[in-house]
C-alpha cells in the first residue's frame, strides 16, 4: 500500500501514474518533501504555541470563510496561523494541479490544518480518535460518493509519525461488511427530499452562511459513517492481526492518500500539516474501486 517517490521519480512519472495509484487506495510517500514548506520560524511558533491554545481537535483554516478555527484566544496567534495555513493551502493546490491535474478538475478545496498534539494517548471518544483504524466518512457534509484526498506533512523535528492500516476499502469491505450491517447492494440515490435539502443548504451558502453545507447528508455518506463507526467500535476489528500493518513517516516527509479508500490510523506522532480536498468521482479513471460503486454492487472490487 505504500509507494515511495523521489523528486526525480515524481518528475518522470507518467501522466496518470500518481492518480491511478491513489485511486487504488495506495499511499504515495515522499521522504523528501516535493513542495515548499512554511518558514521554519513559523512552524516552530505553531509547534510551541498551538498546543497551549487548542480548543478543538485541530487548528484549521477554512477557505470558504477565510478564517481559522480551533484557537481559544490570542488574536495575534490566530492571525499567524491563518497566514501560514492559507499560504500552505495554496502551495498544496499548485502541487496537486501539477501532479494529478485531471483529478483537480471541479474539486472542492477543503481545510488546511495543523495537528499540534501527540496522537498517542489522547483518550478521545472512539468516534473522534485518530488512533483507531478507520476509513474516512464525510467531509464538510455530504460527499455523495466523491473522494476524500488528504496531503500530510510531518513537521516534527525528530519524531516519526506512525500510521497503521488494515488494507483498502475493498479489502475491509470484503471481510467486515456483513458484521457492520452494510453487506449487499445499496440504492444510494438521495431522492427528492435529499436533493431539496441540499438545494436549501446551497441557498444558505449563497446568502452568506458559508459553512451551511456541513449539515448536508446522503445515503452514501450515512452508510460510510456506519462502517467508520463499526471499525472504531469493534475491538476485534482493531486487533493487530495478519491484516494489520504499521507505516512510518519520518520528519520532513510528505504523503498523500484517498482516506475514504485506505484504512488508516495515526498511532503516534505530533505536529503535522494536513490538507483536505474533495475529488469528483466523475474525474476518476478507476471508478470501480471507489467505495460508492463497491457499495452499489455489493462486491469488493
Amino acid at each position: 500500500m505504500l509507494r515511495d517517490y523521489s523528486k526525480a521519480q515524481l518528475a518522470g512519472a507518467a501522466r496518470h501514474e500518481i492518480g491511478d495509484i491513489l485511486e487504488r487506495g495506495e499511499i504515495v510517500r515522499f521522504l523528501e518533501c516535493p513542495f515548499d514548506l512554511p518558514a521554519a520560524a513559523d512552524i516552530a511558533l505553531l509547534r510551541e504555541e498551538l498546543p497551549k491554545q487548542l480548543n478543538t481537535k485541530n487548528v484549521s483554516y477554512h477557505p470558504e470563510s477565510d478564517s481559522v478555527h480551533g484557537i481559544k484566544e490570542r488574536p495575534e496567534l490566530r492571525d499567524v496561523a491563518r497566514r501560514v495555513l492559507k499560504a500552505h493551502s495554496a502551495v498544496i493546490e499548485a502541487f496537486l494541479q501539477r501532479v494529478i491535474p485531471h483529478l483537480t478538475q471541479n474539486w472542492t478545496v477543503g481545510t488546511s490544518s495543523f495537528r499540534p498534539l501527540q496522537e498517542k494517548g489522547r483518550n478521545l471518544k472512539p468516534h473522534a480518535s485518530n488512533e483507531l483504524v478507520h476509513i474516512d466518512a464525510g467531509a464538510y457534509g455530504a460527499t455523495n460518493g466523491d473522494r476524500i484526498l488528504r496531503v500530510f506533512v510531518n513537521v516534527h523535528p525528530t519524531e516519526d509519525r506512525v500510521w497503521a492500516t488494515k488494507g483498502t476499502f475493498a479489502d475491509v469491505y470484503a471481510k467486515h461488511a456483513a458484521a457492520a450491517g452494510i453487506a449487499g447492494k445499496h440504492e444510494l440515490d438521495k431522492g427528492v427530499l435529499g436533493h431539496l435539502r441540499t438545494g436549501m443548504l446551497r441557498g444558505l451558502v449563497a446568502a452568506g452562511v458559508k459553512e451551511a453545507m456541513i449539515a448536508d447528508s446522503s445515503p452514501y455518506d450515512r452508510l460510510m459513517r456506519q462502517f467508520h463507526n463499526y471499525m472504531k467500535d469493534t475491538p476485534a476489528f482493531q486487533a493487530r492481526d495478519a491484516d494489520y500493518r504499521e507505516l512510518r513517516f519520518p520528519p520532513g516527509s510528505a504523503w498523500m492518500v484517498f482516506t475514504d479508500t485506505a484504512s488508516h490510523a495515526s498511532v503516534s506522532g505530533q505536529h503535522a500539516l494536513v490538507n483536505t480536498f474533495i475529488i469528483r468521482l466523475a474525474q476518476c479513471r478507476l471508478p470501480a474501486v471507489a467505495p460508492l460503486n463497491i457499495l452499489k454492487s455489493g462486491l469488493a472490487a
